[in-house]
């Protein structure tokens, strides 16, 4: 490696994408809809996934040597406050319209989730002329954000909290993405794209005239809940050797030692991940 790659790798970073630029504007223009249409909730969340992934790949520059650690508690917090969202908000809702069609949503959903990430896992070691890091995200973004629209449309009622935690893990995922961009020389603004993904599609899902069949809304909610407990579930930090934080410890003579510490963490982080959940449905009940 040559003295001046470093360098060229970080001005590469630091390229502006043109797909970010246009997605960001994009959910710009659809937030004046979502005003005048008055989808505040959807607008809402679409904005905090779009502020967590952002800060989220903000904060991977300034990381350094406690990116570990951090990615672990990203993780943890994310995925705890996602797994009891959606067993708290999102299960009995799809229970309560119709238990067995809610029971075959869930297992649709997690399934359904299930395939697509291995599959976009496979689609990883294909050369298709893209950055396929912030392909990925960007199409699990635009699928998460039309779920997040159709459950909002569904029931207007809905807190914002369900919201919010569901959309946790964007900060997490963003510092994880932008770590491998900026490892790879590619820039990180490409990720303005995949932090509007949610709201360029949850806003017009939100919008969708949804008829009231509680059938319908059984299966909704129940493919929901399905969906985003795969993905909490696959947040999930994972101290072993061949994960991705044993990738970036792997980089120090002593990363089996780190990892058994991270355990620790991986366990604390989740907890309080879930934990918070409670406390903030404890204040709103």
């Amino acid at each position: 490696m040559g003295i001046n790659e470093p360098a060229e790798v970080n001005n590469s970073a630091r390229d502006i994408s043109l797909l970010g630029v246009g997605g960001t504007l994009a959910l710009v223009a659809l937030s004046g809809f979502a005003v005048l249409t008055e989808l505040t909730k959807v607008l809402v969340i679409s904005w905090a996934a779009f502020v967590a992934m952002a800060a989220g790949a903000v904060l991977s520059v300034w990381a350094g040597a406690s990116y570990p650690r951090r990615l672990v508690w990203g993780y943890g917090l994310a995925s705890g406050a996602m797994v009891t969202s959606a067993a708290v908000f999102l299960l009995p809702q799809a229970i309560n319209l119709d238990g067995r069609i809610g029971g075959f949503g869930v297992a649709t959903g997690l399934i359904v989730g299930y395939g697509a990430h291995v599959i976009g896992h496979r689609l990883s070691h294909i050369d298709v002329g893209l950055d396929v890091t912030a392909a990925q995200i960007t199409a699990h973004a635009l699928a998460a954000g039309a779920i997040i629209g159709l459950v909002y449309g569904s029931m207007p009622g809905l807190g914002l909290l369900l919201g919010l935690a569901i959309v946790s893990h964007k900060g997490p995922a963003g510092y994880a993405a932008a770590h491998r961009l900026r490892e790879s020389g590619k820039p990180v603004s490409a990720l303005l794209l995949p932090a509007a993904g949610v709201g360029l599609t949850a806003i017009p899902a939100a919008s969708l005239p949804v008829p009231e069949i509680a059938v319908l809304n059984a299966a909704v909610f129940g493919f929901a809940a399905g969906v985003f407990l795969h993905v909490a579930m696959d947040f999930l930090p994972s101290c072993e050797v061949g994960g991705e934080v044993d990738q970036v410890c792997s980089l120090s003579e002593h990363s089996h030692s780190q990892l058994d510490r991270l355990r620790g963490h991986a366990v604390a982080s989740t907890a309080i991940g879930g934990l918070a959940v409670f406390g903030a449905w404890l204040l709103v009940v």
